[in-house]
């Protein structure tokens, strides 16, 4: 049984491991999307999340931890320059993983893992949801019917007072 092992191996040494979780965060730092396997890309996660919300906190301590988890001085002014100030906001969950189908030579499972808000094509298309409407149908349409009445009301009051003008310049002329 798994009990307490939360930690994926990927059937590597620690060193390995190590390594390549880091190269593979600062390429989706650097690049903000990545094409790996879905076991990779949730590791990833679970190493890169933490680094994220480090860098909300643009110190001396905070970049140097950062960078000894990612052994990369590029990566690490990139990610408390550009992508610290639009996570800022955002309590938690900096990455989306997007399961893409599988891999042609082994049949491997693979996803695409990016930066959720550095995807324009995702953020062009989101469109804020209206207000869900309680109530049954029969409170709804007499709402609606009542609203119906008074607009009627008043769009026959508007069409009167924009009559009355043209008939006095008629009779001016």
């Amino acid at each position: 049984m798994r009990h307490n092992k939360a930690i994926n191996h990927l059937g590597r040494k620690s060193g390995h491991r190590k390594a390549l979780l880091a190269n593979m965060a600062v390429s989706l730092i650097m690049h903000k999307r990545i094409e790996t396997t879905v076991a990779k890309a949730k590791a990833l996660k679970m190493y890169v999340e933490p680094l994220i919300t480090k860098s909300k906190e643009d110190s001396t301590h905070s970049r140097r931890m950062v960078f000894s988890y990612l052994k990369n001085k590029y990566a690490v002014t990139e990610l408390f320059r550009n992508v610290a100030p639009k996570i800022a906001d955002r309590p938690g969950g900096y990455t989306r993983i997007l399961k893409t189908g599988f891999r042609q030579g082994d049949g491997s499972d693979m996803a695409l893992i990016e930066l959720v808000d550095f995807n324009e094509a995702a953020l062009a298309t989101t469109v804020k949801k209206e207000a869900r409407k309680t109530g049954t149908r029969r409170s709804r349409s007499k709402k609606a019917a009542e609203a119906v009445a008074p607009a009627a009301e008043n769009a026959a009051a508007e069409a009167q007072v924009e009559a009355a003008p043209v008939a006095e310049e008629k009779k001016a002329e």
